[in-house]
């Protein structure tokens, strides 16, 4: 047990310098003194990395496969925008989500629909305190009974940044530097 919440905290601080562009060579974020400020500059931080990849694959390339069994580029985008409303759903925020074209193909579509995500994201991690973030909801089956609410963010964001990963390839294989490597970055 003692070694799952090593690797879960140790997770987290990965995942919070990978969010905070810390490993990127960026300024280092304003001082934030609550749990609650904390996912919401981790939320803020993946936002921008995210929609600005989305956003660097040219239109005629967004149905780009690195191989014929992979999701496009387009389908990658459309996979986060699925989970970000599953996830975000299960917190149990009063925000109403967004009716968001799940069925999105063209990049003005997809992009559309990421930004109406990542910004329905923004508005749920507001509601939160630090005490609601520690608090237990009913989370997807596959998590186990309960779960905290920033068990379930952080999990989010992780498979975000999962996907983020298989993006660049996409990017990097079509000839363009993802953004946040152009700052000088890795």
């Amino acid at each position: 047990m003692r070694s799952v919440s090593v690797m879960a905290a140790a997770s987290l601080l990965v995942c919070g310098w990978v969010l905070t562009g810390i490993t990127q060579g960026q300024k280092p974020a304003p001082s934030i003194t609550t749990l609650a400020g904390d996912v919401q500059a981790d939320w803020a931080a993946q936002k921008e990395q995210f929609v600005n990849a989305a956003d660097a694959m040219p239109d005629d390339k967004f149905g780009f496969k690195s191989t014929p069994a992979q999701r496009s580029y387009g389908e990658q985008v459309m996979h986060v925008v699925e989970a970000n409303g599953f996830i975000l759903g299960t917190l149990g925020a009063k925000t109403t989500a967004p009716t968001i074209n799940m069925k999105a193909a063209t990049k003005a579509e997809v992009m559309a629909a990421v930004r109406q995500s990542f910004d329905y994201g923004d508005a749920v991690v507001k509601e939160f305190s630090d005490q609601q973030w520690n608090g237990r909801v009913a989370p997807p089956p596959f998590m186990g009974p309960s779960a905290s609410r920033l068990r379930l963010i952080y999990q989010s964001m992780q498979h975000t940044q999962d996907t983020y990963g298989q993006m660049v390839v996409y990017l990097r294989l079509n000839g363009v530097v993802p953004p946040a490597s152009r700052r000088g970055g890795i």
